[in-house]
């Protein structure tokens, strides 16, 4: 059967979506550059950021999708081994791996009459696919980002001896061994950077983190129970300005406030950024084994200083600073003032091209699985002539309101991408019921394929 939608990506947002395709007997084929479906979980694959020591940063009952739950006998935050095989069974449970071509990567997507020509090269070089929709599902963790500007000096020669600092992103990070007996600068404030921090406090000579601007540190467990299942239960009854109010008296009677391990202080209150979740960090700074440093002023050969006037000798910066969006493979035209920046109806539809689609180009309060598998069913839905959209002058006005409270709370840090992610997951779900109440009803814009239509108008 010919495929009539084309998934890039066959990480947790393409398997989403090609679960949610086929239940609603919607043919579709994903390309994916990796050996073995899982993105960024498959340790060592093309674009792959997983590391030896890497675990889940949400709970594995706020993390599995709803449509296979993960064993209950696994621990409550599992590695990446097991969350590789769980999205591996995933695909093999319900049938998805025939619809995936591994080892094809996209190359470009373009707007072909009412439909989409997916380019890819493979094994066998450069094919094409004439679909009448593309679903980008290919994930954002994959390109690294440096700071830009790059800080003055340079982490290399001093005036005597030769290069001597080296210099590593997250994304390339595999294994502490490559941080033993070195005196390590790890650079950011997200999970990685305390886990990378972390790994190397075990065996490196000296470590260091650096932050520009203070997070909130959140241990995995509280009061007994992983800690984002405390934040699911207050969200389903409490507006998130009192759950942050909650959350931040919890955190301050369990672990103190973050100044008092010599961390910054946060500049924006609990929940209106993503949390940093880690059980060992504030431990291994209470036994000096590592060390907290403000934002970087500028290098020196082998030394490094600090905006606070203090100096360190480094022999291997660790740059923990996040990734760009990377879609090479779409016309600049459609994303406008950048990916990030897309104005989706539900982070979802794009509003100028019909038939363009995007799974989990989100960043979420909580985990990404269960948030990629609503959008998918959306997707499915529309795709399948049973969810319809609201017009075009409505899609815009939740829009324009969706992005002003998300500045509201989250300021100018990619707000158009925010989600509150309990919040989300209940848009979603009244969304799909709205939109099927539209089509049931013939309002709103559904979706025709062009052999559905009547002759006369072909």
């Amino acid at each position: 059967m010919k495929p009539r939608v084309a998934v890039i990506g066959a990480g947790p947002a393409g398997l989403a979506t090609l679960k949610a395709l086929a239940d609603r007997g919607v043919p579709a084929v994903a390309f994916d550059a990796g050996t073995q479906v899982g993105g960024l979980w498959v340790y060592g694959a093309p674009h792959s950021s997983a590391y030896r020591t890497l675990h889940l940063n949400t709970s594995r009952t706020r993390t599995e999708f709803a449509d296979l739950p993960m064993p209950t006998d696994w621990p409550d935050y599992p590695d990446h081994v097991r969350v590789a095989g769980y999205l591996h069974d995933y695909a093999r449970r319900f049938g998805l791996l025939d619809a995936v071509r591994l080892r094809h990567t996209v190359t470009d997507v373009a707007r072909v009459g009412e439909g989409w020509r997916v380019t890819t090269t493979g094994p066998d070089g450069a094919t094409t696919v004439d679909v009448e929709a593309v679903v980008v599902a290919n994930g954002h963790n994959s390109r690294p980002r440096l700071p830009s500007p790059a800080h003055p000096g340079t982490p290399a020669a001093g005036p005597v001896q030769p290069a001597t600092v080296a210099q590593l992103h997250s994304h390339d990070y595999r294994d502490p061994e490559q941080l033993a007996g070195r005196r390590v600068l790890v650079v950011g404030g997200g999970n990685s950077a305390m886990d990378i921090a972390v790994d190397a406090s075990h065996v490196a000579a000296s470590t260091l983190l650096s932050l520009r601007r203070g997070v909130w540190i959140v241990p995995k467990h509280l009061l007994g129970r992983p800690s984002d299942t405390l934040n699911g239960a207050l969200a389903k009854r409490l507006p998130w300005r009192l759950r942050q109010r909650i959350s931040q008296t919890v955190l301050r009677l369990s672990v103190g406030p973050p100044e008092k391990y010599g961390l910054p202080a946060p500049r924006h209150g609990f929940l209106q950024d993503h949390p940093t979740l880690s059980d060992s960090l504030l431990s291994r700074i209470s036994h000096g084994e590592i060390g907290v440093r403000p934002a970087i002023d500028r290098f020196d050969g082998d030394r490094v200083r600090f905006t606070d006037g203090t100096t360190d000798g480094i022999d291997l910066v660790v740059w923990c600073t996040g990734y760009d969006i990377h879609l090479p493979f779409l016309d600049p035209a459609l994303l406008g003032d950048g990916a990030d920046r897309l104005p989706l109806f539900r982070h979802v539809f794009h509003q100028q091209a019909p038939g363009l689609t995007f799974v989990g180009l989100t960043q979420s309060t909580g985990s990404a699985l269960p948030v990629v598998e609503a959008q998918a069913r959306l997707v499915a839905a529309h795709l399948a002539g049973r969810y319809a959209l609201p017009t075009p002058a409505a899609q815009a006005a939740d829009i324009a309101a969706e992005l002003r409270a998300a500045r509201d709370r989250w300021g100018d840090r990619r707000p158009a991408m925010r989600i509150d992610f309990d919040a989300y997951l209940a848009l979603a779900a009244r969304e799909l019921a709205d939109g099927a109440a539209r089509a049931r009803r013939g309002r709103g814009v559904r979706w025709h394929r062009a052999e559905d239509a009547p002759e006369s108008a072909r």
